[in-house]
């Protein structure tokens, strides 16, 4: 059995869906195991950018197969607006899109109060498309899974018992008028007839997918810095982006997994409110979030930028079992006379030996930097390691050493063919 997952290093960002689109082509299945439409996935090719959501990248590869697993939660207009956008492009994906029965829906309800949270005091800074409370609910055990729209009679019983709670929330914490009860039914019944070519029983079909030596590529959103239980909680998203969480988000057993790319941007970037140690709030940083096009693909927010931090990466590799790493963005450094990479962090001068679980620790750390030269020029066209610059070559290796873990991919700007294997 062979399963390759590939898991966001930082905070998510890294251009993980070039890096599965690349690697689509040595996989039968291409499976998503966490979140939602919260993640963002962009690919260029030929000229063209697809912004992805829910959709594995996989899907721009003709013989290859997806799935969206049970761990995922599913917005349904986010769906059908991507399959619609996909079919708009030439993209066929009938045959090849598998969701799992499992999966749990994000209903309307979902994305009024995220959105009314995140008004409030003290937000973390989501997307506000319902995912939290999605995933909230699931914990609950009042969620609403795909399996539930074959039954319109459950569908409804399952609607009016959580409006009757939400509309009551809505109304007396956020002053949001009560949702339609019959509407909402038949809005999701009209959805189920459209989604049902793709429904299946996904964990029967990777399994024995797998039994028959099919190569299964699995891919995470998001980053593992921002994972439920090991990322910097309370600022993470509401799943688990590590490599652990492609176990129950997709039904496949640990012995299935083969090995685990972790995919790194040469510097850092994070989304939203939370601890970022080397975060650069001047004119590097700024440089650094304009020539990277810093901007989310999901919700168009400038993204935080800092140097690259090895003690977060360190973290990152031991908790995900990261053999091997694939790093993005290289080019953007480009126009770096000095660049710098954080070594270690120190705490009222003593050193941190490990990563921090607290936000408050994490906030008052200083970091250590080793500064490095820069190579000032571009990377266009350059299509092996030794035909790169002796700088960008030094930056590459200097990562490697300190990582302890073996740089096998680099990229060097969105498009597809500039990737190169080292």
């Amino acid at each position: 059995m062979s399963v390759r997952i590939i898991v966001g290093a930082q905070w998510g960002d890294e251009g993980k869906g070039k890096i599965v689109d690349m690697l689509s082509e040595q996989a039968d299945i291409v499976a998503r195991y966490q979140g939602g439409a919260n993640a963002g996935h962009t690919i260029v090719f030929d000229g063209t950018k697809y912004v992805l959501h829910l959709i594995p990248s996989g899907i721009l590869h003709p013989g290859t197969h997806c799935v969206i697993g049970n761990g995922v939660v599913i917005d349904p207009v986010a769906l059908m607006d991507e399959i619609a956008m996909l079919e708009r492009m030439g993209i066929s994906i009938d045959g090849r899109l598998h969701i799992s029965h499992k999966a749990h829906l994000i209903m309307p309800y979902h994305k009024m109060m995220d959105a009314a949270r995140e008004r409030q005091a003290g937000s973390i800074g989501t997307t506000g498309r319902g995912i939290g409370p999605a995933y909230n609910d699931k914990a609950l055990r009042s969620g609403i899974r795909i399996v539930d729209l074959l039954d319109r009679d459950v569908l409804g019983e399952k609607i009016r018992t959580n409006l009757a709670e939400k509309n009551q929330i809505l109304h007396a914490l956020y002053d949001v008028e009560p949702l339609d009860v019959d509407a909402m039914i038949e809005e999701y019944v009209a959805f189920d007839s459209r989604i049902d070519p793709y429904i299946t029983d996904t964990t029967a079909l990777l399994n024995n997918a797998l039994k028959d030596g099919k190569r299964v590529l699995a891919e995470g959103a998001q980053g593992a810095l921002l994972d439920l239980d090991h990322g910097t909680y309370p600022f993470v998203t509401s799943s688990n982006p590590t490599s652990g969480g492609a176990c129950t988000g997709l039904g496949i057993p640990p012995t299935s997994i083969s090995s685990v790319m972790g995919v790194v941007k040469a510097y850092s970037t994070r989304v939203g409110n939370g601890p970022f140690p080397t975060e650069l709030n001047d004119a590097t940083g700024e440089l650094l979030r304009s020539e990277g096009h810093e901007f989310g693909a999901t919700t168009g927010r400038s993204r935080r930028c800092g140097w690259l931090d090895v003690p977060a990466l360190k973290y990152s590799i031991m908790i995900n079992g990261i053999s091997e790493i694939a790093l993005t963005k290289l080019d953007v450094l480009g126009v770096f006379d000095e660049i710098k990479i954080c070594t270690g962090y120190t705490l009222d001068g003593v050193p941190v030996k490990n990563f921090p679980a607290d936000v408050k620790t994490l906030d008052r750390i200083s970091c250590e930097y080793v500064t490095l030269q820069g190579w000032n020029c571009s990377l266009d066209g350059i299509s092996t390691f030794s035909g790169l610059p002796a700088a960008a070559q030094t930056y590459v290796e200097t990562i490697e050493r300190l990582l302890e873990t073996p740089i096998t991919w680099v990229s060097t700007s969105p498009a597809r063919e500039d990737t190169f294997r080292r």
